[in-house]
C-alpha cells in the first residue's frame, strides 16, 4: 500500500501519457489528424537521437535552462519581498494591487524591442522579459497568502509577546508558504513561456532559435523533439520548486 501511495500517481500519469501517444499515433495513421502538421510520436522519438547528435542540443538546453533559472530566481527574490511590502503597507496595496493584477494579463513579450534597446541582443534581454512577466502572480499570491493567515494564529503570537519579525518568521510566512509557492509555479510558467518565446523572436539563446530553425526546414519530428527539451526544462524547475516547498513546509 505504501508503494502504491508513493509510486501510484507517477505510474498512472506516465501510463496516461503513453496511452495518449498511442492514441495520437493511431489517429495520424488513420488520417484523422494531419500528419504534415503533427508528426507521428514514433518519428519524434526517433528524431530525439538525431537532435541530440546533430544539433548540439546540450549547450542549447543548458543556455535556456540558465536563462530560465536566472529569471526564476529574480522572480522569487523580487516578487516575494514586493508581496510582503504590499501586505505591510495597506495604502500602497490599495493603490497598486489592481495595477499588478492588470499587469499579469499584459502581453509583456510584445515590448521586447524596448528591452533590446536597454539590454542589447543578449541573454539579459531574455532574462529581463521573463522576470517581468513572472512577477505579478508571485506578488499577488504572496499578498494573498499573508492576508489569508488565520487571525487566531496572529493573536496567539501576540499573547506570547512576539516581535513583528518573530511573528512573521514563525507564524505568517510558514502559514503562507503553500500559497506563495503556488504563485511561484505560476510565475515560472509565465517566465518560461516568455524566455522561449523571446529566444524564438530575436533568434538568440538556446532552444528557441533551434525550434525556429527546425520549423523553417519543415523538419516537424525534430521540431517536436526540440519542444520536448523545453518541456524537460519546465519539469526540472517544477521538481526543484516542489523540493524547496517540502523543505520549508515542515515549519508550518
Amino acid at each position: 500500500m505504501r508503494s502504491l501511495d508513493r509510486y501510484g500517481p507517477a505510474a498512472l500519469g506516465f501510463g496516461g501519457f503513453v496511452l495518449f501517444l498511442v492514441v495520437v499515433e493511431i489517429l495520424i495513421r488513420l488520417g484523422l489528424i494531419n500528419g504534415y502538421i503533427v508528426p507521428l510520436p514514433s518519428q519524434v522519438i526517433v528524431a530525439l537521437e538525431r537532435v541530440i547528435a546533430e544539433e548540439g542540443i546540450l549547450p542549447r538546453f543548458l543556455l535556456t535552462a540558465g536563462e530560465a533559472l536566472g529569471a526564476g530566481l529574480l522572480v522569487a527574490l523580487i516578487g516575494i519581498p514586493l508581496g510582503i511590502l504590499l501586505f505591510e503597507a495597506d495604502l500602497l496595496r490599495r493603490a497598486t494591487e489592481n495595477w499588478v493584477a492588470a499587469f499579469a494579463a499584459a502581453p509583456i513579450v510584445l515590448v521586447y524591442p524596448l528591452f533590446l534597446v536597454i539590454f542589447g541582443r543578449s541573454s539579459w534581454t531574455i532574462i529581463a522579459i521573463g522576470t517581468v512577466a513572472g512577477l505579478p502572480p508571485v506578488i499577488l499570491k504572496t499578498l494573498e497568502g499573508l492576508a489569508g493567515v488565520r487571525p487566531v494564529l496572529i493573536r496567539v503570537g501576540r499573547s506570547f509577546n512576539l516581535t513583528p519579525w518573530q511573528q512573521f518568521r514563525t507564524i505568517l510566512f510558514p502559514a503562507a508558504v503553500p500559497t506563495i509557492f503556488a504563485g511561484l509555479r505560476l510565475g515560472l510558467i509565465f517566465a518560461m513561456i516568455n524566455v522561449v518565446g523571446v529566444e524564438f523572436l530575436i533568434n538568440f539563446g538556446g532552444l528557441g532559435p533551434l525550434i525556429n530553425e527546425l520549423s523553417e526546414r519543415y523538419d516537424m519530428p525534430a521540431t517536436y523533439a526540440a519542444i520536448c527539451f523545453v518541456v524537460l526544462v519546465s519539469v526540472l524547475f517544477f521538481l526543484a520548486v516542489e523540493r524547496i516547498e517540502k523543505w520549508l513546509r515542515p515549519a508550518s
